[in-house]
């Protein structure tokens, strides 16, 4: 679905960052979500410093921040729950199947999400710190034990729990970082192609990309 200017949703992106992080920003798991249902959205791109008025959309300043008549979320998980519960594209119509998925996508954000970032800020933020070595070894050996597991429940199924749901949206966005699927059983990284492979998420991602202008002198 194209980015319309005149779209009832809008969402909140970085109009530049720098090129290792294009293609990770958060509010490519929103984007995803839409596509994957088909809404057309428009964009508002934050360059530079925030605006004193942005702390009072998002308290940390970050994106995305999702904006619907009324309606104004912060957070990404609650923005593809939020996009998810509109029909039953991302949320099974029954209820187990339902429950389910929304574990999976509280699962990618507190028990992945969090050793992936603690390996990262390690191992690539804090880099130049004495103490960066070490923690990078520990933090991705946790990490290492968190997506063998997650190997393990998914085996050789093609999603977590049958169909594609937002919980496999979720978890794919999670994992999908070279630093950290490289650290996934093959099983898992081949998992992570299916969710990068889908036509919904190469939309998204592209529009992302276009989004960014040159890198500002």
């Amino acid at each position: 679905m194209p980015i319309d200017p005149a779209a009832a949703i809008e969402v909140t992106g970085f109009g530049w960052v720098p090129e290792f992080a294009q293609g990770q920003v958060r509010d490519l798991r929103v984007r995803w979500a839409l596509e994957e249902l088909g809404l057309p959205y428009r964009t508002r791109l934050l360059m530079g410093d925030r605006p004193d008025a942005y702390y009072r959309e998002q308290p940390w300043g970050q994106v995305p921040v999702y904006k619907e008549g009324p309606l104004e979320l912060f957070e990404c998980g609650a923005i593809a729950l939020h996009i998810a519960e509109k029909d039953h594209t991302l949320l099974p119509a029954d209820e187990v199947g339902r429950k389910r998925a929304i574990v999976w996508l509280f699962a990618a954000l507190n028990s992945i999400d969090g050793p992936a970032m603690a390996y990262v800020s390690a191992s690539f933020f804090n880099a130049d710190q004495p103490w960066s070595a070490g923690a990078s070894a520990a933090f991705g050996e946790h990490l290492e034990q968190r997506l063998a597991r997650l190997g393990d429940w998914l085996g050789d199924k093609e999603w977590l729990e049958g169909a594609f749901t937002v919980g496999d949206l979720m978890m794919v966005a999670t994992i999908r970082g070279p630093d950290i699927v490289a650290r996934a059983p093959a099983n898992v990284q081949a998992y992570v192609r299916r969710g990068e492979a889908r036509p919904a998420f190469q939309r998204a991602l592209a529009a992302q990309m276009a989004d960014f202008a040159p890198e500002p002198a």
